[in-house]
């Protein structure tokens, strides 16, 4: 195929055997892996606003402008996601531990008292976020009990230019800001 790797195609599909631990000391090692918070967000074709917590967020490529992120395929907002042109990955604030609850936990309308403003494509981008990406939903690849979501990007921003943004960041279980080393 031209422009493929070399020996990509020589890779094989499948596993030489399966694996060799449970499920909960796979969660444990994933665990060790500190991952900074979002809140993506959309619009239902009914014009609910839609949100959820997510911290499977990834930088794909700069040209074309790419990230990515997955949802569990049994998630009740899974079919607005699959069919919406855009959504938007909202980068969470160390003081926004509240809205992270809130957009993984709430049920109902999770948009009640949440300030945010309309992005070019109409949809939430929340207020004090400490960056945002508004995306076009480019493609999607269903992978064991999630979707990867691929999405590029058409608008982005920073909350504070200065670099006053302290990350929420998910490790072991528990959320922490971060400090310099």
């Amino acid at each position: 195929m031209p422009g493929s790797l070399p020996g990509v195609a020589d890779l094989p599909m499948k596993p030489a055997s399966p694996p060799d631990f449970d499920p909960a000391a796979f969660k444990r090692a994933l665990g060790q892996f500190a991952t900074g918070v979002t809140v993506i967000t959309t619009r239902a074709p009914s014009g609910q606003l839609i949100g959820i917590t997510a911290s499977s967020f990834n930088s794909v490529s700069l040209t074309p402008p790419l990230v990515l992120w997955s949802l569990a395929t049994r998630s009740a907002s899974m079919p607005v996601f699959q069919t919406n042109s855009h959504y938007v990955i909202n980068v969470l604030g160390a003081s926004q531990l509240d809205l992270c609850k809130r957009f993984s936990t709430v049920k109902g309308d999770r948009f009640a008292g949440v300030s945010h403003a309309e992005g070019a494509s109409g949809m939430p981008v929340l207020d004090g976020a400490i960056a945002w990406f508004e995306c076009h939903n480019r493609s999607r690849y269903e992978e064991g009990d999630h979707v990867i979501f691929v999405g590029e990007v058409e608008r982005c921003g920073v909350g504070d230019p200065n670099g006053n943004n302290d990350p929420l960041v998910f490790q072991n279980g528990q959320f922490h800001g971060l400090t310099s080393l």
